[in-house]
């Protein structure tokens, strides 16, 4: 089995009727489905039944659970594919050939460790937006203001023996703090491809109309605080902004030329003053 895809679902039967629905579109059999439910009170269980067949290799379980990242990490150990994949209930596919995209570049890759395409935000009046993708390579910087694309991006299941699960004590940041510890502090580094690979559900826990980001601000503090030395810390805190600056300004060289010729004359003034 090559790749494990988990969707985590609580009371969403219309979001998860999409993301499943995308599933059994898609061609070739080296997959399979694994639907953690939340023990739903909608219509979920009975959407699960409804694709039963259409995706020959369904599993599921609805079953009270602790929270996101606890029905995560009950789907990544019932996993049994090479790499893991999430795909959570309202994100799709955007191609019935995705999975045959993705199986291509990770052998031309040689089955790299993580490997990630491009997402599509998308909110519920249809409106879309391309997801931020950096192209690496990633740094300690890529996470203290930026992050790795969780859902669609396929992950070597050994890594979860490696690194451990997700962290079920956060509610947001999790997936974050996992990326940046595989990342930065295992030297794992992904490996970008240019495919169009989901689209990805806007109204989410971590998207809900910013109703979360003091929460998302808040657990990514405290990983932080507990993860960097206090002294290095403070350089990121007091230099991100110009870190930012500078690299747009590189993407211009006539910029920086200006901004170089702008330091230049402000150290001999300063020098003179002396």
């Amino acid at each position: 089995m090559k790749l494990s895809i988990v969707t985590i679902n609580r009371n969403n039967a219309a979001g998860l009727d999409k993301t499943l629905s995308s599933i059994s579109l898609q061609q070739g059999t080296d997959f399979e489905s694994i639907v953690i439910d939340g023990a739903s009170t909608d219509a979920s269980v009975e959407t699960i039944h409804r694709y039963i067949g259409k995706i020959p290799t369904l599993h599921w379980v609805s079953e009270p659970d602790t929270g996101i990242y606890n029905a995560m990490n009950k789907g990544i150990r019932m996993a049994s594919g090479e790499y893991v994949m999430m795909l959570n209930s309202g994100d799709w596919l955007q191609q019935p050939d995705i999975l045959q995209q993705l199986y291509t570049q990770l052998q031309l890759h040689d089955n790299p460790e993580i490997l990630y395409g491009s997402t599509t935000n998308i909110w519920p009046d249809g409106r879309t937006q391309p997801g931020h993708v950096s192209h690496g390579p990633f740094t300690m910087f890529s996470f203290y203001r930026g992050t790795l694309d969780h859902v669609g991006t396929c992950i070597k299941r050994t890594l979860f023996d490696r690194f451990g699960y997700y962290d079920e004590s956060m509610r947001i940041c999790s997936d974050w703090a996992w990326f940046m510890k595989v990342v930065v502090f295992g030297q794992i580094q992904p490996v970008h491809v240019d495919i169009d690979t989901i689209y990805f559900d806007m109204t989410g826990i971590s998207e809900n109309g910013g109703k979360n980001s003091r929460l998302i601000e808040q657990e990514k503090r405290q990983t932080l605080e507990a993860t960097l030395p206090p002294l290095v810390l403070a350089d990121y805190d007091a230099y991100a902004d110009d870190i930012i600056l500078m690299r747009r300004i590189h993407k211009h060289p006539w910029a920086f030329k200006l901004v170089r010729l702008i330091e230049r004359l402000l150290f001999k003034y300063e020098k003179c003053k002396k």
